[in-house]
């Protein structure tokens, strides 16, 4: 087996999480992964294929998911047996603070002469604080990492100077130095976004647990594609935003990838999986006509679906229509956040209850397969008796749009942390928000906290910390309930959802209680005699199932995948 130049591990949230107990709570409800967020970022595809297209061999490793699949895999015994040139480790969403930080102090035990690089919009947000720890070597800054990282890597196997490599912070015996942030492309179609990568590395490395995405992922293998980098959005609390963009990446406008690629990745996925495939990213953010070219070259290539597309605001009947002409299978997501208005405004979305509902009647309208909506708790102007408004909102959509299970409403809380690089993080008193923690270390402490009320690294003017946790379990059974009378989930599974979300609200009284003893020591052993609860308690406020769309599982593909190799058809890149 050969030596890949380049290793990219993808760290739990807390890597200590199978012997420390910790109350994760619904931090992770409304997404596939697992509140360990195992689901490693789009961008590893991109930079492997990047790295393999240019000659170089890279390999994916997602550690956190070997430590959910195997209680007693060790993690150090197998960096220890992995050879790389150079190791990289993402730190693309803060709550992998803690995880990631220890898997790079790992890697360094085991090879301390490989380098680390450390990349992702957090790593770009604290690369000053995270080039100050021992175990990080490089930072990789921005939201294109493909081209900086090939050259660090080929003059880490030449021992030549990196002193010019854009976007690279780095350091050596003089100190810290950051080049400068100037690599950024003004479109994608130079990523390649290589969907036969995975499969070729399963069989080069003969390692099928090491690339999978998430847990479950063999059951319900559901696939994303790339539309753009950036956003023309401004959500106050979101380090995704075109502010945060423009200051953390010195992005200033989105980056699309060509409509025809678009469909042409689509379709490429369906050669190896019969599954849903999630478009990232409103089609529509650059305007109608590349909307209207997506769509069309959709149809062209034959997209069959599940397709999932996100609406980042209110879409038209027509709109819809040309959506159902192109794709047969096609469902939606939006995210109003809060039925309220006013809290909606405050947010950074000014659309109205108006156009949401006809959004909604047009996309039922045109056969959309399912149309979810998420909303949120910890809002700007939101207080607990507004939050238990919206599942009043919802009750009342659900008795107007029946759309026979099809509509499908679901609320989480902002957890664990305010995004940073966001508006909210870079100025929390103007948005009313009050912020707890500001540097990188700190939020790594935080992830070892007892429970997630203790992980928030904020609270409102207008709910406190211990009131977002209360009204989040609250909120959670009214939805529960909505949907249990809606036929939206049988009478069994909202009995047992409400039965989680009680024992939760119970668990979580009872850590506060352990918490106030001020007892570090008590506090270990009483956390751990409920740690094995803490393990049961998880999708508190709602199902994984509801989020789920049609999907064959993986084994089931394994003849699709063997006649895309036979017919050539996974042997290079996009």
């Amino acid at each position: 087996m050969s030596k890949p130049d380049l290793v990219l591990l993808h760290a739990p949230s807390n890597h200590d999480f199978r012997k420390r107990a910790v109350m994760h709570g619904p931090i992770s409800d409304v997404i596939p992964s697992t509140p360990l967020f195992e689901m490693y970022p789009i961008g590893f595809v991109s930079i492997a294929g990047y790295l393999e297209q240019h000659g170089l061999q890279a390999r994916i490793v997602n550690i956190a998911n070997r430590m959910l699949q195997d209680p007693h895999f060790d993690v150090e015994d197998f960096i220890g047996h992995l050879p790389a040139t150079a190791f990289g480790i993402d730190l693309h969403w803060l709550p992998h603070a803690q995880g990631s930080l220890r898997l790079a102090e790992i890697v360094k035990q085991q090879h301390p002469q490989t380098p680390v690089i450390m990349g992702g919009l957090s790593a770009t947000y604290f690369h000053q604080q995270l080039i100050d720890y021992p175990q990080v070597d490089y930072v990789v800054r921005g939201d294109s990492a493909e081209a900086p990282i090939l050259d660090l890597v080929r003059r880490i196997k030449a021992g030549a100077s990196v002193e010019d490599i854009p976007n690279l912070t780095w350091k050596d015996k003089d100190g810290a130095h950051y080049n400068s942030l100037s690599h950024v492309p003004s479109h994608l179609d130079e990523v390649p976004l290589d969907y036969g990568y995975p499969i070729r590395s399963v069989v080069r490395y003969r390692d099928l647990t090491s690339v999978l995405p998430f847990r479950n992922w063999l059951d319900y293998p559901i696939t994303a594609v790339l539309t753009c980098r950036g956003c023309s959005h401004q959500c106050i609390t979101c380090g995704g935003s075109r502010y945060a963009y423009r200051n953390s990446c010195n992005r200033m406008a989105p980056a699309y990838r060509g409509p025809k690629l678009v469909a042409r990745d689509i379709q490429s996925i369906q050669r190896f999986l019969k599954g849903p495939v999630f478009v990232i990213g409103d089609i529509r953010q650059a305007g109608e006509d590349y909307a209207d070219q997506i769509l069309q070259a959709m149809k062209a290539e034959g997209v069959k679906g599940p397709i999932v597309l996100e609406l980042f605001n209110p879409a038209s009947a027509s709109f819809f229509q040309k959506v159902k002409e192109a794709i047969p299978d096609f469902s939606f997501q939006i995210s109003p956040e809060s039925h309220d208005e006013i809290v909606r405004r405050s947010f950074g979305k000014g659309y109205t209850n108006r156009g949401l509902e006809e959004t909604i009647k047009a996309a039922l309208e045109s056969g959309c397969r399912k149309l979810d909506l998420f909303f949120m708790i910890g809002l700007p102007r939101q207080t607990s008796g507004s939050v238990m408004d919206t599942a009043d909102y919802c009750r009342a959509l659900l008795r107007e749009f029946k759309g026979k299970g099809r509509l499908q409403p679901m609320i989480s809380p902002l957890a664990p942390f305010v995004d940073p690089g966001s508006r909210v993080f870079e100025n929390p008193a103007k948005y009313g928000y009050r912020l707890r923690l500001h540097t990188l270390e700190e939020h790594r402490q935080a992830l070892l906290s007892p429970s997630w009320k203790y992980m928030l690294n904020y609270e409102t003017e207008w709910m406190s910390r211990a009131q977002i946790v209360e009204t989040t379990y609250e909120a959670g059974l009214a939805f529960n309930s909505l949907k249990r009378d809606f036929g939206l989930i049988s009478p069994q599974a909202a009995a047992a959802v409400e039965a989680r979300a009680r024992q939760a609200m119970e668990l979580m009284e009872t850590i506060d209680r352990i918490v106030a003893q001020r007892d570090p020591e008590l506090e270990e052993r009483e956390m751990a005699r409920l740690k094995e609860l803490m393990e049961q308690l998880t999708s508190t406020t709602c199902l994984k199932k509801e989020l789920e769309w049609p999907a064959v599982p993986f084994f089931r593909n394994l003849p699709r995948m063997l006649w895309a190799f036979c017919t050539g058809r996974a042997s290079g890149a996009l």
